[in-house]
């Protein structure tokens, strides 16, 4: 047997130790930010050209909004004799059932009408996931049409659209989907990009429906109460959707699939906790909306409304206050010429 090493004397163990911190600092490197650097540039698959087309998609989702208000939704307002807060955000909530309802009918297609089983069986999101795999095309067509779409969201919701109490909250969940879906595409995690944007987009459908049926049911100086109706069972229907979709089926499928089923597929899944806490704050904003829902409920419930209106305006006291109301007045010069209306103010918002 050979002898044994004899005992390293104090200045060795010294000259090791500090020989290991400088090995420990020299690899510093090698965590937080560069290694995050490194394995997005050794995972990551996404082109300039493909960064460039989606910028100019967001372009065209603007132009054609605009295009749409002016040349369409606010002369139907017009036509319809809405109330003139109601006449300044019905083009918003048209433009965007439009869009929803398109792009809701369509991850509907690529879940139930082709041979993807997302659905069904979430854990097959990551089934053969290989780094820099190719992106069907169906599926890559929903990911520019929804990037694009939230690209010009963020400028929408600022410049755009009514400014309401949670707008905010709002642009940041514009700022987390947008990181999510460009971040999905560039990873190759777009078959569970497409199962989250499937549970999110059917309540915005839902949503902006129930919001037209509210602006249309004081029009011409007349009470139409089949609007009335509608607008009460779309505020029930939609309150049950957001629960089911956004708070049971979303932990259940994605974030099983996302948390778990990951890991058991791709053992070192690259970017596991990026991904994971995003959804996390996505969770959090459904839930902080639910809040929102449950209060608008109860106050319904318990008499402290009258009607349904919007559960998302600034200022609530507008339901409670018939006074405020303002039937069958015509709509102003101002908002004719194209002016907003913020927190119950007219004010010039142009491109």
């Amino acid at each position: 047997m050979p002898p044994p090493e004899p005992m390293p004397g104090y200045g060795e163990l010294l000259r090791r130790g500090y020989g290991s911190l400088a090995a420990a600092a020299r690899g510093c490197g090698d965590c937080g930010w560069e290694l995050a650097r490194r394995t997005w540039a050794e995972n990551a698959h996404l082109g300039w050209a493909e960064v460039l087309l989606c910028g100019l998609c967001a372009l065209g989702w603007t132009a054609l909004r605009r295009a749409c208000s002016r040349r369409l939704f606010r002369p139907f307002g017009e036509w319809c004799n809405l109330q003139p807060k109601d006449a300044a955000k019905m083009p918003e909530s048209a433009w965007k059932l439009l869009f929803y309802s398109l792009s809701w009918s369509y991850g509907a297609y690529l879940l139930f009408c082709t041979d993807y089983p997302f659905f069904h069986d979430p854990p097959s999101v990551f089934y053969d996931w290989k780094q820099g795999m190719e992106v069907p095309t169906d599926i890559a067509i929903a990911y520019l049409l929804q990037c694009s779409f939230y690209g010009h969201s963020l400028y929408a919701t600022a410049y755009m659209d009514t400014w309401r109490k949670d707008s905010v909250v709002m642009l940041l969940h514009h700022v987390v989907t947008l990181t999510l879906i460009a971040s999905s595409y560039a990873f190759r995690y777009h078959n569970v990009g497409i199962l989250v944007l499937f549970l999110h987009d059917v309540n915005d459908v839902q949503l902006e429906f129930t919001k037209l049926n509210v602006y249309f049911k004081h029009r011409g100086g007349v009470y139409h109460r089949l609007n009335d109706v509608i607008s009460n069972i779309g505020c029930l229907t939609f309150s049950v959707s957001w629960f089911w979709f956004r708070l049971y089926w979303f932990p259940l499928k994605v974030l099983y699939a996302t948390c778990h089923s990951s890991l058991q597929s791709v053992p070192n899944i690259p970017f596991y906790f990026f991904f994971n806490a995003m959804l996390l704050v996505l969770t959090l904003m459904n839930i902080y909306w639910f809040l929102f829902i449950v209060l608008f409920v109860a106050k319904v419930l318990l008499g402290q409304m009258q009607e349904v209106n919007d559960l998302r305006e600034y200022d609530m006291e507008e339901s409670r206050n018939p006074r405020k109301k303002e039937a069958g007045i015509q709509l102003p010069e101002a908002l004719k010429e194209g002016l907003h209306l913020k927190n119950g103010l007219v004010k010039d918002k142009r491109l």
